[in-house]
């Protein structure tokens, strides 16, 4: 398409720079001078086409894109020089009034124009649907096409009336047509400039941003940026989810996020990165927290929440009065469902396993000496009649708490009895506190 329009552009640029020399029409050679750099722009978008198809390598990691928008600035800083050179010579001719165009050859001068009329209106067919492509340097070949048609029509009107006798008609259409060159000029540096300063539309971030957070799954988006090259939309963004997504999930979740975006903009590259929520509490521990809140619940345990395809399954073990009725049971697991539920998002069940609380012994390396001793003075107070408490040792070492007791008997009693209430002391003492090391040393009144 290019190389057509530069082909057919060069060929104008001989025709009317010839013939508006000799006319001596500034019109028709203005249009013919607009055509030469126009033959250069295209020249130089072609040439910016062919390295934008090249694929990314080491000193292009994104690619050669950006080569386009470049194409797309130098074609506006082109039209502004021919805006300005145009203006420039008109004025002078504006303000003297004379006549400048060789009246004898006005034929060839309208032959001229005729020829440029047919080479716009191939040009303006070939871009036809520039007008929708997002490439920039696609609607550069546009608007240079659609420029070369206003100004060829504008040639001819003026020359038309400077034959006329009307000669201020050439220098009027000289400056009509550099007022036009200079706003599409300025449209082009500006729309370029911005997309080379990697400047992107607000409306594009804020659509892709509604994408990432609609999506099921996600909590918030972090450090989402956005820029443009060529025709292609680059997007990166942190998403936060919830600790206990697997990688598995949280890869399939970045997966669709970006197969979103995709549908939603064209030739779009999204790269999405998953972080768990790192200020949320585990989800096992509200579970926890909010069962234990239910009324005849004695303890929780065995928690567990699986994520899958964007829903959560709870199973938790409940502990109740072992006297609870099977019914009282089951109403107690159902208000542990609701209030669940009701408090976590996303869940698609919560199992609940109830079973009869039973007190388990205290690991004694966690309880303080008071706690500790409480426990002995109750357990010596089942033994009024035998002995009686003379001191009461303990310490901890590698997690295990080594408990001494000094007893004394009271009467006459045999070593054979004393051992035995000595080691049911030692017992009862373990059943209450685990990994206790407990030594009774017995001794007479």
């Amino acid at each position: 398409m290019l190389k057509l329009s530069t082909i057919a552009i060069s060929s104008v640029v001989l025709v009317e720079g010839l013939l508006g020399l000799i006319v001596g029409s500034l019109a028709i050679l203005s249009d013919g001078l607009h055509a030469l750099f126009d033959a250069l722009t295209m020249l130089g978008l072609f040439v910016a086409v062919r390295a934008s198809l090249k694929p990314p390598d080491e000193e292009h990691m994104y690619g050669h894109e950006k080569l386009e928008p470049l194409g797309g600035l130098l074609g506006g800083i082109a039209l502004m020089a021919t805006a300005l050179w145009i203006l420039y010579e008109s004025v002078p001719r504006f303000i003297a009034n004379e006549p400048y165009i060789n009246l004898k050859l006005e034929l060839v001068g309208f032959a001229a124009i005729g020829y440029t009329f047919c080479i716009d209106f191939f040009r303006v067919g070939t871009f036809r649907k520039a007008a929708e492509s997002r490439s920039p340097t696609l609607k550069a070949g546009f608007y240079h096409a659609i420029a070369d048609l206003g100004s060829t029509a504008i040639a001819l009107l003026g020359f038309g009336l400077a034959t006329q006798g009307f000669y201020r008609g050439d220098s009027t259409a000289s400056i009509i047509l550099s007022t036009l060159l200079a706003y599409l000029s300025v449209k082009l540096i500006w729309n370029n400039g911005m997309e080379l300063s990697d400047a992107i539309s607000k409306d594009v971030v804020d659509k892709i941003r509604r994408e990432i957070t609609s999506t099921k799954g996600v909590h918030r988006c972090e450090n989402l940026r956005v820029r443009k090259a060529g025709t292609k939309t680059f997007a990166e963004a942190t998403v936060k989810v919830p600790e206990y997504m697997s990688l598995k999930e949280a890869h399939n979740l970045a997966s669709k996020i970006e197969e979103k975006i995709k549908n939603s903009i064209d030739n779009a590259e999204i790269t999405i990165h998953t972080e768990p929520v790192k200020t949320e509490t585990p989800k096992e521990k509200i579970v926890e927290k909010l069962a234990a809140e239910v009324e005849g619940v004695e303890e929780t345990h065995r928690v567990t929440t699986v994520y899958i395809d964007g829903k959560l399954y709870i199973t938790l073990h409940a502990r109740v009065d072992p006297k609870l009725s099977v019914q009282e049971a089951h109403e107690i697991a159902e208000k542990i469902e609701d209030k669940i539920n009701a408090k976590i998002s996303e869940v698609e069940n919560v199992t609940v396993h109830i079973e009869p609380f039973k007190a388990e012994p205290k690991k004694s390396s966690d309880l303080d000496e008071k706690e500790v001793r409480n426990i002995i003075q109750k357990t010596l107070k089942g033994f009024p009649y035998a002995l009686r408490c003379k001191r009461i040792l303990t310490y901890v070492a590698d997690e295990k708490r080594y408990i001494n007791i000094d007893c004394s008997f009271v009467g006459q009693i045999s070593i054979k009895d004393a051992h035995e209430i000595a080691s049911k002391i030692e017992r009862n003492i373990k059943k209450q506190l685990t990994k206790a090391i407990v030594t009774v040393h017995i001794e007479p009144n």
